[in-house]
């Protein structure tokens, strides 16, 4: 790897144009003016911005690339509905063999109940699965219900554990076709700006090896290909733990022969997954106050079963990553950091207690939200949190106490965008209404922070993982496309000449 020279960047706080000199992979200056060296390629950046490389922090990124191939059922306002569009969409592909695939429906607000039977009449025959918006439900035809062994509960679907164990296989393909499928993903998120996520997938982390061994040992390059778009932070989940650990793999370890600039793998073992509660939508995300109609949500680990899964993780160098959407579970949670004395993050955190955000602070755990959950939850967390918006997505208040603060999006819950999520962390408010707990928006700079994770403003010695814009990223609207990103001072994406 060569060295370049940026010329002409604006960067973030402060003022005029600088320049940046990228070598091996990291940044070795910036400065005002900086002398070419011999045989140095240059770059006119032409008051274009510099930034940081950005990052998402909660990703599902298989699921994420099989949505671009489901068809879209978010728009329905009832169960009715809903069986409708599965209805003209069967009419309307009546080529399309194989289970059927829907993502997107909200179920919490509806007013009438999903049954089997409903889908049954919409698409006789036919194996159909609708996807809920969060990923925690399916909802299932008979024949679907006989092909993947699985059985409603009273609801009418299929969720939790028993909906994740299945969700990732519901399209088919081949491990090649959906390797191929997210490495398109992975470009997609590249135009981003993102330079790597945290994959929250419940497979065997150790699939990315594989993954992305085959996509850098391509012979016969097309024009135009780059090395693997993102760097890939990778999650183990319980039921594969003991499988990860006994093939010796611990915290950092790589997983993968994919190598970056700086010759280090560019997918790595990162942290345990735990999903000790549910979600709002479907009402089992755990609560100290019951939902209107009863019921407080459910626990999927007691707190003597967190701590033991957390204490092995610890032996294993492992950071904890616990999903916790209530309150009270985000209160079992910050106990299991209490007595384990593990690091990591309380994933989503949409419903704190006051006075757990002051110990998430003292215990150095991260709150990594996702903002734009806050537009699409807006309606039902007034509908099933009555009187507890207040502390809803308390964004402000956990950066005012001192608590790490990173941000994702759990695509495909929402778009893998990462300006969406700061959008959304700004304004509070996706449409011409006024911002929802207005006090809990955050300032542009602190937004983009936390969706760096390294700050606004590249830095001498840190990694020449950057994003280049032709807009102010403090102003940069959601689904916006970077003039060019880079890994390790080599391009993923690059849209200027």
């Amino acid at each position: 790897m060569g060295s370049m020279l940026m010329r002409g960047a604006r960067l973030v706080g402060r003022d005029g144009v600088w320049d940046v000199r990228v070598s091996r992979g990291v940044i070795r200056g910036i400065d005002a003016r900086i002398r070419p060296e011999r045989g140095e390629e240059t770059l006119d950046l032409a008051g274009r911005w510099l930034i940081p490389g950005l990052w998402d922090a909660h990703v599902h990124l298989m699921q994420w690339a099989q949505v671009a191939r489901r068809f879209d059922v978010s728009p329905a306002t009832s169960a009715a509905e809903a069986a409708e569009l599965v209805r003209r969409y069967v009419a309307q592909h009546p080529e399309r063999d194989g289970v059927l695939v829907g993502f997107g429906y909200r179920a919490a607000t509806w007013p009438d109940q999903p049954s089997t039977e409903m889908l049954d009449q919409a698409a006789p025959g036919r194996a159909v699965v609708l996807v809920s918006g969060d990923l925690h439900s399916g909802w299932f035809s008979t024949p679907a219900l006989h092909a993947f062994e699985r059985q409603p509960d009273p609801s009418g679907l299929v969720r939790e554990e028993d909906f994740l164990t299945v969700a990732s296989a519901l399209d088919g393909g081949s491990d090649l076709q959906r390797d191929a499928w997210v490495r398109e993903a992975a470009a997609e998120a590249a135009t981003r700006g993102l330079v790597g996520v945290v994959d929250f997938e419940s497979d065997d982390p150790r699939r990315w090896a594989t993954r992305m061994t085959a996509a850098e040992a391509v012979e016969d390059r097309p024009e135009g290909w780059a090395p693997y778009p993102l760097r890939v932070r990778a999650a183990v989940w319980p039921d594969h733990l003991e499988d990860v650990l006994a093939a010796g793999l611990r915290g950092r370890s790589p997983l993968g022969n994919a190598l970056d600039g700086r010759g280090h793998p560019m997918a790595r073992l990162a942290t345990l997954k735990v999903l000790s509660d549910g979600a709002l939508n479907t009402r089992t995300a755990y609560c100290h106050d019951p939902y209107p109609g009863g019921g407080f949500g459910g626990l999927n680990y007691q707190l003597a079963e967190l701590v033991e899964l957390m204490n092995r993780a610890l032996e294993a160098d492992l950071s904890c990553s616990i999903h916790a959407i209530g309150d009270a579970a985000a209160e079992q949670a910050l106990r299991a950091f209490e007595a384990t004395g593990a690091t990591g993050s309380i994933e989503h955190a949409q419903l704190l207690s006051w006075e757990d955000i002051p110990r998430m602070a003292a215990l150095g755990i991260t709150a990594s939200v996702q903002p734009a959950h806050l537009l699409d939850d807006r309606d039902v967390a007034d509908a099933l949190w009555p009187g507890r918006g207040d502390r809803a997505f308390p964004l402000a208040s956990l950066v005012a106490a001192g608590v790490p603060l990173i941000f994702g999006s759990d695509a495909p819950v929402s778009p893998l965008d990462p300006w969406l999520q700061i959008s959304a962390a700004v304004t509070r408010t996706g449409d011409e209404r006024a911002a929802w707990g207005p006090e809990q928006r955050l300032g542009g700079e602190v937004a983009l922070a936390a969706a760096t994770g390294r700050g606004v403003r590249p830095r001498v010695g840190g990694r020449a993982d950057l994003a280049i814009l032709d807009v102010d990223p403090l102003a940069a609207p959601p689904g916006t496309r970077v003039a060019g990103t880079l890994i390790a001072g080599e391009w993923t994406h690059r849209a200027m000449d």
